[in-house]
């Protein structure tokens, strides 16, 4: 941050605003964690610190008292109230109100930092961690919000509204009790999670091995099971079929044939609706044929069939056993939901004071739900000879509900180690019959403590979906963790709940290593889900056509069941945009880092793309690995970033500084993919240790054109090195490397070689300058073999080439120039997004840098600008002789090698050439070839 002037210029204003927002959902450029990531301007602030505020520090820790213990960088409690004293920025005091904000919601976050944005005074980057996203957001703009009002007063803003108004969305958004328990339970296993909708709908593991729950409902749950325990007359017929003990019940339709149920049972009876639940619509102790015909409509109107059932009134207290995969794990007494007297206060009042515990919410939010004063409240007051006026003597217990459930404001009673045995077998019993995993049994029982067959008593539900809060936050009593059972019954232990994931990142190859990875684990059996550029793969199944390297792509791998190995090609734009998709990766291949994409989201010279490059390398466990290229000096500094081992590739020869920097590595008992050089050719070793295993000859691999693809002599090193991290045999590497070529169907858009009517064309995707060096060698080394093996005197080299818009002028001429060192013709076009260009004006970047090469002696003696992507290529074939080599670098792949094909085919079949002259055709959208010749 910059030191602030001695003398301020204008007085503050209230300026500070957020300029740019984005949300990382995984590892990032700046945590470890997901992480909102501001972009605020301060305007005329950025002159007045806090110091320079007059109570500025003291009007906020009275709003937000929770800021005293935030300890900041100072690394111990009151801190931050410190820096505030001292004099820090309002983008600081931004990040702190809002992690103080979610603090203030129940999320324990205190991860943030804020760092201002070079050359820009005033704007600084606000990062800080959240739980929730629709929660993190809302706190970055209610404290920036507060920030501007502290500043000066705003008479419009009512923090204690906003605040309150924020903590209601907050609880909507947040999982609930039931929820939140297992996820708890499972992040302490690391088992990852991922939330689904915005409800309750939860993954846990990924994958194969995931398992789905919906609050307390889970993959195992039986869809029969649920419809058996909603239908409350079914559940007790099944119920005594086994043998155990149930009111007497019939269901009924119409209130005479309740009446008439209620004759035959015997009074008291219960209605309720058949297919309720939270005690909704329940109507106890009815004693007599008027009390059925009020009750009816009650119980009926919350019933989705209508049906309700009429069964014998059990008295005595309400207990809830919870049963998990057959076994009890919680049991809880339920209290109907009352006030007790204090010869002091109405009823209305203590109503009042029992709902301003701050443990009772609305609905599930909380541990403990508010009690609601309604119709059936106040009848039940009148049954008691009370109203809402009236002030009952002390101790005196006012009932407010019949039932016992929380959700109407009852309370809770741990009663876990206190039931008999025998009504433990019996809840048990009665949760196998059903055939749920979890399962509430209600039993109305004088005392769980003894056997309900010799006191009476008897089971009155059984439910799907149980609440967990009444057992994980008692009222009274030893909280249970029943969440336990529940990820023991979906995880039992020694089960896994992740795939390996290997990532791949770097400037170019990022694409066919992916794919030579994939290839190696689907020869072993393995269902590989792979992202890259080209889309989403699903075991070797194209699902989605898409540029698929970013973090969406990620997650839905993970979310596929079939899939069992994850590959993911790391692209930079998705890491800045929303970080990696996922907690961590085993394997981190990092190929190259080259220049490339600079200037275009804050990343200005290479050494910053680097850092975001390294991502991938900082989410590796420290039982992972990263795969890093020896030979490129950024890559070589990310192995202080790993947790885990690095596993070092280089094609360099022995007796050199960086082999012997690898050597070192192996000596000391590291892993290492060399190359091994003689006259028989370049060996791929494996080197583990004092170990050292032979893999494979480079030239006897398809991928690599017998050795003279040298970049895909190093993409068959790093995918070498990832598989052997990721524990794959060497059988099944070596199996995998000689049986992956690039040919279309394997790696399309990628050294695509293709013959068409005796001229060798190559397909590839190359479209920066370092890619274009790697390219050239490669058509030097192809023009020397065709050269020997062809009819005429020099064969013609032609480049059909391009580079998006979005990069520097000097990278597009850059591009041209390396270019003009390889080929004979060049045809210059242009990609169908122009990405902020005008139409013509990338290629007359890339054509000028290969006219001043030419102007220089360069191999090339032509280039044309022809812009539409199948005109550039029919010109070259056009231009094209037998024996000839064309290359095209392509935007869309498939259109390319579509023509290509037709090309082909109307060879065979003896048409007359294609007019190369593409002047003026608007259906090609293409402009007049540009000769120049040198």
């Amino acid at each position: 941050m910059t030191e602030p002037s001695s003398q301020p210029g204008p007085q503050p204003r209230p300026e500070l605003s957020i300029v740019g927002t984005q949300v990382y959902r995984g590892p990032n450029v700046w945590s470890y964690e997901p992480a909102i990531h501001l972009v605020v301007d301060l305007g005329v602030l950025e002159d007045w610190p806090t110091d320079r505020l007059p109570g500025f520090t003291d009007r906020l820790l009275d709003l937000l008292p929770g800021l005293r213990n935030h300890s900041c960088s100072r690394g111990r409690k009151g801190g931050f109230v410190e820096r505030l004293t001292e004099g820090t920025w309002l983008g600081h005091v931004t990040e702190h109100v809002a992690l103080q904000l979610q603090q203030e919601v129940g999320h324990d976050l205190r991860r943030g930092k804020t760092r201002q944005i070079a050359g820009e005074p005033g704007r600084y980057n606000v990062i800080y961690g959240y739980s929730d996203e629709t929660v993190g957001l809302a706190a970055g703009r209610l404290a920036v919000r507060l920030v501007n009002h502290l500043v000066e007063a705003d008479p419009d803003f009512d923090f204690e509204a906003e605040l309150e108004y924020f903590i209601v969305r907050a609880e909507r958004t947040a999982f609930g009790p039931s929820t939140q328990a297992i996820l708890d339970e499972a992040a302490s296993r690391d088992i990852p999670w991922l939330r689904l909708n915005e409800y309750s709908l939860v993954q846990l593991g990924q994958g194969i091995h995931q398992k789905r729950i919906r609050a307390t409902m889970t993959s195992n749950t039986s869809s029969i099971a649920v419809d058996v325990a909603g239908d409350k007359g079914l559940t007790g017929r099944l119920l005594a079929a086994a043998g155990l003990p149930v009111p007497r019940a019939e269901s009924v339709r119409t209130v005479e044939q309740a009446v008439a149920a209620a004759d035959h049972i015997g009074y008291p009876v219960v209605c309720k609706p058949l297919d309720g639940n939270h005690g909704r619509g329940v109507c106890l102790d009815l004693r007599g044929p008027d009390d059925v015909r009020a009750a009816f409509g009650t119980a009926q109107e919350q019933s989705r069939g209508g049906s309700v059932v009429v069964e014998s009134f059990i008295a005595g207290r309400d207990y809830r056993c919870l049963v998990i995969d057959g076994r009890i794990a919680a049991i809880a007494e339920r209290v109907p939901a009352h006030v007790v007297g204090d010869g002091r206060r109405t009823v209305a009042e203590l109503v009042e004071a029992t709902n301003a515990d701050p443990r009772r919410g609305v609905g599930h939010e909380k541990v403990l739900t508010r009690i609601k004063v309604d119709e059936a409240a106040l009848e039940l007051l009148r049954n008691q000879d009370l109203t809402l006026d009236d002030v009952p003597e002390p101790g005196r217990e006012v009932r407010l509900t019949l039932t016992g459930n929380m959700s109407t404001g009852g309370i809770s009673i741990d009663r876990t180690f206190e039931a008999h045995p025998e009504n433990v077998e019996i809840a048990e019993e009665a949760a196998r019959v059903i055939g749920l995993d979890i399962a509430g049994i209600d039993f109305i029982c004088p005392d769980i403590t003894e056997p309900v067959r010799e006191t009476g008593g008897a089971i009155c539900e059984v439910n799907a979906a149980p609440g967990f809060r009444m057992h994980t936050h008692p009222t009274v009593g030893d909280a249970q963790f029943i969440a336990k059972p529940v990820v023991d019954m979906l995880f039992p232990p020694g089960t896994p709940s992740r795939i390996p994931i290997v990532a791949v990142t770097g400037t170019n190859g990022k694409t066919t290593t992916a794919r030579m990875i994939a290839h190696i684990f689907k020869g072993m059996g393995r269902k590989v889900g792979m992202t890259s550029t080209d889309g989403v793969v699903i075991d070797e199944r194209l699902v989605i056509k898409a540029d698929a390297s970013g973090p969406k792509s990620a997650r839905m791998v993970l979310q596929n069941p079939r899939v069992d190995f994850a590959v993911f090609e790391v692209a930079r734009g998705g890491i800045l945009r929303e970080g990696l998709g996922y907690e961590r990766n085993d394997v981190a291949v990092v190929l190259n880092v080259a220049a490339d994409h600079l200037g275009l989201r804050g990343i200005e010279t290479i050494e910053q793309l680097a850092d975001v490059k390294s991502v991938p390398v900082e989410a590796v466990p420290r039982n992972g690995y990263a795969v890093l290229n020896a030979d490129d000096p950024l890559v070589r500094s990310m192995r202080r970033r790993c947790s885990g081992d690095v596993v070092w590739f280089t094609m360099e020869p022995a007796g050199t500084e960086i082999r012997d920097f690898v050597d070192l590595h192996c000596r000391r008992g590291g892993r290492a993919l060399v190359l091994d050089r003689s006259d028989k050719g370049s060996m791929i070793v494996v080197r583990h240790g004092s170990r050292q295993m032979q893999l494979a000859w480079t030239h006897l691999l398809p991928a690599t054109f017998g050795g003279r693809a040298r970049m895909n002599v190093q993409n068959s090193l790093a995918a070498a090195a990832a598989a052997f991290a990721a524990g794959a045999p060497l059988h099944d590497i070596r199996q995998g490397l000689r049986t992956f070529s690039t040919n279309y169907y394997l790696s399309p858009g990628r050294l695509n070689e293709i013959d068409v009517d005796g001229v060798t064309v190559v397909v590839d995707y190359c479209h920066n300058v370092p890619a274009m060096r790697m390219l050239g060698d490669f058509v030097d080394q192809l023009g020397d073999s065709l050269l020997a093996t062809s009819d005429l005197a020099q064969p013609s080299r032609i480049g059909v080439i391009s580079t998006a818009g979005d990069r520097r002028d000097q990278d597009m001429h850059d591009l041209g120039a390396v270019a003009a060192d390889h080929f004979d013709v060049i045809v210059v076009r242009e990609d169908a997004a122009l990405r902020g260009r005008q139409r013509g004006e990338t290629a007359d970047h890339v054509a000028a840098g290969v006219r001043a090469r030419i102007a220089e002696g360069a191999r090339c003696k032509q280039v044309e600008i022809v812009l539409d992507e199948i005109a550039a290529t029919r010109h070259a074939m056009a231009r094209a002789n037998r024996g000839d080599l064309v290359v095209i670098c392509v935007d869309k792949h498939a259109h390319v090698l579509a023509e290509l094909e037709s090309w082909s085919n109307r060879a065979q079949a003896g048409a007359n050439a294609v007019d190369a002259d593409v002047v003026g055709d608007p259906d090609l959208g293409s402009v007049a070839p540009t000769a120049v010749t040198g």
